[in-house]
């Protein structure tokens, strides 16, 4: 938060996306206290080098981690930007948090039930049904495809979002359909998730088939967040 409050250091990865002094200086963070809680766990972060499949295929457990989800949010100062960290057991996201750390909010999930931390206090949240359901879609990665998805919902409210907050609005019963259409990697949605699945989301792909995190491929296919 020093550095959300002060001039933001941009520089540019190998695939032109943005990365900042904070997603840099958070994941620092994260693997000293990740390693010392859990030394024997490997971990996948999105800013560390990632391990090739030849090794990760033998991880049944391993932490997934996005020091700083929604870096363009970040960057617009607009508050919408997360910490996510799960573990990741068998391919499932068993353990997941979702830190909002401008919102003053977290998101915590067992794999069961779900929580929301705020400074007054931590709350269960489940999922709801609404007769005209909110679909909730990214702020900064629209796309044509959502558009024709929600085109065969009938009626519908929309509402944009940054980073893996999407998650979070369909725990909360805040937004009924999450679908994501376009690219995302798997730490992008780990986290977020556990804590839907939690809270009785269905997360799953455009097949029907769960996703799962014990592959080869860290770029997700796409898919769909729903009660």
């Amino acid at each position: 938060m020093t550095r959300y409050h002060s001039n933001i250091e941009i520089t540019e990865k190998d695939d032109t996306s943005p990365v900042t002094a904070a997603d840099l200086a958070a994941n620092a963070i994260i693997l000293e206290r990740l390693q010392a809680l859990t030394p024997e766990i490997p971990i996948l972060s999105e800013e560390s080098e990632h391990t090739a499949w030849q090794q990760r295929q033998n991880w049944q457990r391993f932490w997934l981690v996005d020091p700083l989800d929604g870096t363009k949010e970040f960057i617009r100062q607009n508050g919408e930007f997360t910490v996510n960290i799960a573990l990741i057991d068998n391919g499932e996201p068993v353990l997941g948090v979702v830190h909002a750390p401008a919102l003053e909010k977290t998101w915590l999930a067992d794999g069961e039930t779900a929580w929301l931390q705020t400074s007054s206090g931590r709350d269960s949240v489940k999922v709801r049904t609404a007769s005209i359901p909110t679909v909730v879609g990214s702020r900064s990665h629209p796309s044509p495809e959502l558009a024709t998805y929600v085109a065969k919902l009938g009626e519908h409210k929309m509402a944009e979002v940054g980073s893996s907050l999407k998650f979070c609005l369909v725990a909360e019963g805040r937004a009924q359909y999450y679908p994501r259409l376009g690219p995302t990697m798997m730490w992008d949605t780990g986290a977020g998730h556990c804590v839907a699945q939690s809270a009785g989301a269905n997360i799953m792909q455009l097949d029907g088939s769960p996703l799962r995190y014990h592959r080869e491929e860290l770029r997700n296919p796409s898919f769909i967040v729903s009660v």
